[in-house]
């Protein structure tokens, strides 16, 4: 039997507001209440706006990470949501995204982080 160390959720959010991807202070405040919602202890955020439009940012949290980047000219962010643990679950601070950046569309993929052997099996091999 084999454990995963952490859940990493990728997840392609399609026609967002434009208004919102394009502004730090929305994505960025977004982006902590996310980790929030998912119950994550935040470290550290870092956010930047780019010119003429998109924003890129992390919120660093105990658990791992939150991160984005944003099209706001084609309604598009990609974020990737990486949790350690079983407290905090990645798909509640997915949907929340979603959900503040008025998505009509996402789509998302679980990834199994850091797959380790249960020692009492490896010492069987």
């Amino acid at each position: 039997m084999s454990n995963s160390l952490g859940r990493h959720v990728l997840a392609e959010i399609y026609e967002c507001s434009f208004d919102i991807l394009n502004d730090r202070e929305k994505v960025e405040r977004i982006m902590v209440n996310a980790a929030l919602e998912a119950g994550a202890e935040i470290r550290e955020v870092v956010f930047h706006k780019f010119s003429p439009q998109g924003v890129s940012g992390v919120v660093v949290i105990s658990e791992s990470h939150l991160a984005i980047h944003t099209w706001p000219e084609l309604g598009y962010a990609a974020v990737d949501v990486f949790t350690c643990g079983e407290r905090v679950n990645p798909w509640d601070a997915c949907n929340y995204v979603t959900e503040q950046f008025k998505s009509g569309h996402m789509t998302a993929t679980e990834i199994k982080r850091g797959i380790v052997e249960d020692p009492k099996e490896a010492v069987n091999l």
